[in-house]
């Protein structure tokens, strides 16, 4: 049971309600509202901070997600008709190689006890993986630097877990992003208000999706996290277990009564439950199954 943090107060949040480490730091606060990108300096003290917080806890460091829907001033990035389907996470990352080279070295320079890990935003094929390890591995033997750090990516559209077995096998762990999964797989903009009712991570198309990422991940013996919103949803904790989830990445706020709500329910009523989900033919009617279970475990 993880958190997902964006600065040093969020990290003692999370310690201080009992996630077992970070699945995600969104390293976009470092990077937006400002004229210049942060220094490799400024981002080394900020990711040392929170790891201090941490401890030997899991460490889990976003690589710069932007473009799209978070553009940055100083980035010299086209004007798009659709960016969310533009220049954004990694590609904004390989396009802009210096930021991301910098940003791996700060990342790099964390010492102490904390597990630091990498993940990629946005990734859609085995390429990208590739492309940002050969920057990695540069900046390895540029630091004289033999130990490995591990890289995981984030499972935000239908290729990606449709491709989830041959991800986990150059990866070292997936993230499934539900929130983007969700818009790209039922072809409904996130900020679109008169759409906002049916974008459910619930959906059954959704769950299919990432059992199938639980599953090509499972092959090659990685883990399976969830990070997006759905995550920090009590409702549906038994319900990604039951597809194969390892790993859960909330708010910081709702991460006791998620434990709770864990604590509740045996793995065989998980998988089970999963099942039961995965038949249903709406979010409406999945929601209307995990409902009376809910109330039963609270």
């Amino acid at each position: 049971m993880l958190a997902n943090i964006g600065s040093v107060a969020e990290a003692q949040a999370a310690v201080h309600n009992g996630a077992e480490g970070c699945g995600l730091l969104r390293t976009e606060f470092l990077f937006l509202d400002r004229q210049s990108p942060p220094t490799e300096a400024e981002q080394g003290a900020e990711y040392q901070r929170i790891a201090d917080v941490l401890g030997a806890r899991p460490f889990t460091i976003r690589t710069l997600d932007a473009g799209g829907d978070k553009p940055i001033a100083y980035l010299p990035l086209p004007a798009e008709e659709n960016p969310a389907l533009g220049l954004r996470g990694v590609r904004t990352s390989l396009a802009f190689p210096e930021l991301l080279r910098t940003q791996l070295r700060a990342v790099l320079a964390v010492r102490g006890p904390a597990q630091c890990r990498l993940l990629l935003p946005m990734i859609s094929d085995v390429e990208e993986i590739q492309a940002v390890r050969g920057v990695l591995d540069e900046v390895c033997r540029e630091l004289g630097r033999a130990e490995r750090i591990g890289v995981g990516v984030m499972i935000e559209t239908p290729a990606s877990a449709v491709l989830a077995g041959r991800l986990a096998a150059v990866a070292d762990f997936l993230s499934i992003g539900t929130n983007d999964l969700t818009q790209y797989t039922l072809a409904m903009d996130r900020g679109n208000p008169q759409l906002a009712a049916r974008l459910d991570a619930l959906h059954p198309a959704v769950l299919r999706l990432i059992a199938l990422t639980a599953e090509g991940a499972r092959v090659h013996g990685r883990h399976a996290a969830v990070c997006g919103g759905l995550a920090s949803e009590p409702l549906a904790a038994p319900l990604l277990i039951g597809l194969g989830v390892h790993e859960l990445s909330a708010v910081p706020a709702v991460i006791p009564q998620l434990k709770a709500r864990i604590a509740s329910v045996s793995l065989s009523e998980c998988r089970a439950l999963a099942q039961q989900a995965l038949e249903q033919e709406s979010a409406a009617a999945v929601r209307a199954l995990l409902a009376p279970r809910a109330e039963e475990g609270a």
